[in-house]
């Protein structure tokens, strides 16, 4: 709640005996009231730090796993390994970026291998694709590698050219280096496959993703 401030005349206006006596009455009023000139500043004391924090707060990523009410065996399973795998994806893309998602994750067993959708959410089948970096491949998606009008107009090429992702390659594999584009996907550092995978090219692979969200992806 914000204080009442009476309007007052601008500088240029002398202000008249008797409108000073009203202001003084209606202030004196205010201090003298059930409790409003404390409230305000209790208030405002309180409420003014929260905001600025909150303007200031980096995004995060953030999950959740949907389960059966009463899961079967092979669903409580699935559920252990998606929980971990999630887990470790998220708090290394957090850790590592600034990027912020809501995501939805979902085990249905009709899907092949498991996929990202940019509406935010990733579906699980296949039980061995239930590990870190299927997860971070497929929060890539989320954000919109390979889904978004971004993906199209920086990668549509075969090449991404965008700048900050292409300094980035060249900063971790020298001055000729490029990230190829096609499919929905990206390499080096797409995490496209298991034998892709170490947590050096796990961090590389969400700091590129951060600098393509910088590009425009």
């Amino acid at each position: 709640m914000s204080s009442r401030r009476i309007p007052m005349p601008s500088r240029r206006t002398p202000i008249p005996w008797r409108t000073k006596a009203v202001v003084a009455a209606l202030a004196a009023a205010l201090l003298t009231g059930p409790g409003i000139a404390q409230a305000t500043p209790q208030a405002t004391a309180q409420t003014a730090p929260a905001v600025r924090d909150q303007v200031s707060a980096a995004a995060t990523i953030t999950w959740n796993l949907e389960r059966a009410s009463n899961p079967t065996e092979d669903q409580r399973t699935a559920y252990d390994l998606i929980t971990r795998a999630m887990n470790a994806a998220v708090a290394r893309y957090n850790n590592l970026s600034d990027l912020g998602k809501t995501i939805t994750v979902r085990y249905d067993p009709g899907v092949p291998t498991a996929d990202g959708n940019i509406n935010g959410t990733i579906r699980f089948g296949n039980r061995s694709y239930m590990n870190e970096r299927t997860a971070l491949h497929e929060i890539a998606h989320t954000i919109g590698v390979g889904t978004s009008s971004g993906w199209s107009r920086l990668g549509g090429s075969g090449t991404w050219t965008g700048a900050q992702a292409t300094a980035l390659v060249r900063q971790f594999d020298g001055a000729s280096a490029k990230i190829s584009t096609g499919g929905g996907h990206f390499w080096p550092y797409g995490l496209n496959y298991d034998n892709e995978f170490s947590n050096t090219a796990a961090d590389r692979h969400v700091q590129i993703v951060a600098a393509m969200v910088r590009d425009g992806l």
